[in-house]
């Protein structure tokens, strides 16, 4: 049984490994302030249409609204904040509405590779990454409690398997709550 569980920690461990470091570098790299880079291009409106926030079509209305301009983009959905229009993932290129009463605003927005890198880890991604990322957080759970259990399983890991669970997570209450 050991043998196995040490098996599938490896291999689980191993698959997610891209996806893990990728995610600690775009969140170390955001901690530290550099949380990436878009390149704003404004585009021309030639054929202004009324896009309201509030519509029950909003999806419809923004892919005839950029197809009436001629842009063809492949959207997943619009993400509203306020009168601004965000069509999603940000993980690539994506338009952004600005509405307004007098006009709107047009824009192509393209990320640099630690903003994609932020916006995935944010969950800004496709919404098949969105659910790898849902397992991506399982297996990171599996592979820390398989891990924690075969290091207390082992008499030679028992005690320095324990001591760090018990200062990391010291660590963890202090730093996260107390202070």
């Amino acid at each position: 049984m050991r043998a196995k569980l040490i098996k599938l920690h490896l291999y689980v461990a191993a698959f997610f490994l891209p996806m893990l470091v990728a995610m600690a570098v775009s969140g170390g790299l955001y901690l530290t302030g550099n949380k990436g880079s878009t390149a704003r291009t404004p585009v021309e409106i030639t054929s202004p249409q009324v896009l309201l926030v509030s519509s029950t079509t909003l999806e419809t209305d923004v892919r005839d609204f950029l197809k009436a301009n001629q842009i063809d983009h492949d959207f997943e959905y619009v993400k509203v904040s306020g009168s601004t229009l965000t069509t999603r993932p940000t993980s690539r290129t994506y338009y952004e509405i600005k509405t307004s009463v007098n006009a709107d605003q047009l824009s192509q927005v393209e990320p640099d590779w630690i903003k994609v890198l932020v916006e995935l880890h944010k969950g800004h991604g496709p919404l098949w990454y969105k659910d790898l990322q849902k397992l991506m957080a399982l297996g990171l759970l599996f592979v820390l409690i398989s891990g924690v259990w075969l290091g207390v399983s082992s008499p030679t890991l028992r005690t320095p398997t324990l001591l760090s669970t018990v200062a990391g997570s010291i660590l963890f209450i202090v730093l996260g709550f107390l202070i």
